[in-house]
């Protein structure tokens, strides 16, 4: 990765970024950084569905070595988790964090120190998960830090529901983005995630997500440093509409693509109240959805079986 240089590097040189954050600061003020479009102050600490105010709240942050192998390496991925959500998934399996917010506020001044560490840690990338609803705090945070000599590439890890208008002021300032588009039908999206137009709203953010990192990049030691990786999580019965997912990604995006075919459902948070979602997934589910994805002609696929 000597060859590569983080684009917030070059934006923060020239001050560019400085307008980015001021341009999504304002953005709090009425705030549409998400689909939801809540229009609450949360300059002034009002808060919409994704339950956060103006300060950003985490619940922990180290090394990760449970992510993609070319995330992990050797140092494994700097995992920062943020508290609360753009999206309320019955069957969430960090619901303490998401739904309920477990965790401590911090400044990004807090946050940069954060990101330093890990990179002194030896970690091979920093690692936000569910950083929608915390964009603006994020980039002053990749400001200070890099004034400080992070040179590390920045995960932007979510669950597929961005705002468009949110990503476009990302760009140069995300090295990896990393969704998980979950559902492949809006209706099913809003019954079991409570986001409107999730499969819509999903595409075009993805697409928007390639536009600025093309596909996923590695080095000599095949750790990524640049691109797009895909996550998608198969579900009891094709509830997710799995296909739909995969014709998406290998017919809109790229047959190229790194996509996580993920097999780790289990019922969690409120599963149990949807019969449908009750019961871990099977064996045949998992490989009928590894096939497809086979036959579409996808040559970058990441398996758990």
């Amino acid at each position: 990765m000597k060859d590569y240089t983080p684009g917030y590097i070059q934006l923060s040189q020239t001050g560019a970024i400085k307008e980015r954050i001021r341009m999504l600061k304002e953005m709090l003020k009425d705030c549409v950084l998400c689909p939801h479009h809540c229009h609450v102050d949360r300059v002034n600490n009002e808060k919409g569905f994704c339950r956060a105010g103006f300060n950003m709240v985490i619940d922990g942050y180290g090394p990760h070595y449970g992510e993609e192998s070319a995330l992990v390496g050797t140092g494994g991925s700097g995992t920062i988790f943020f508290s609360y959500c753009t999206m309320q998934c019955v069957f969430c399996q960090n619901c303490e964090i998401s739904h309920h917010g477990q965790g401590y506020e911090i400044t990004p001044s807090e946050l940069a120190q954060i990101m330093l560490l890990l990179q002194k840690k030896g970690c091979h990338n920093i690692n936000f998960v569910s950083p929608s609803h915390y964009v603006p705090q994020i980039a002053e945070a990749i400001y200070i830090a890099a004034k400080e000599g992070l040179n590390i590439p920045i995960v932007y890890n979510t669950g597929g529901y961005d705002e468009l208008h949110t990503l476009k002021l990302l760009d140069g300032l995300i090295d990896i983005y990393m969704p998980d588009i979950k559902f492949g039908d809006n209706e099913k999206g809003k019954k079991y995630t409570k986001s409107v137009g999730y499969f819509d709203i999903a595409k075009i953010a993805v697409k928007e997500m390639h536009r600025q990192v093309g596909t996923l990049k590695q080095n000599d030691k095949g750790i990524a440093y640049k691109g797009l990786l895909i996550r998608h999580l198969v579900m009891p019965g094709n509830l997710a509409d799995t296909d739909k997912i995969l014709e998406f990604i290998a017919r809109e995006i790229s047959k190229d693509s790194f996509v996580n075919i993920m097999a780790q459902y289990y019922p969690a948070h409120r599963s149990y109240a949807f019969s449908e979602l009750s019961r871990r997934i099977t064996e045949k589910e998992y490989c009928e959805a590894v096939r497809r994805a086979e036959n579409l002609g996808m040559t970058n696929i990441i398996t758990d079986m």
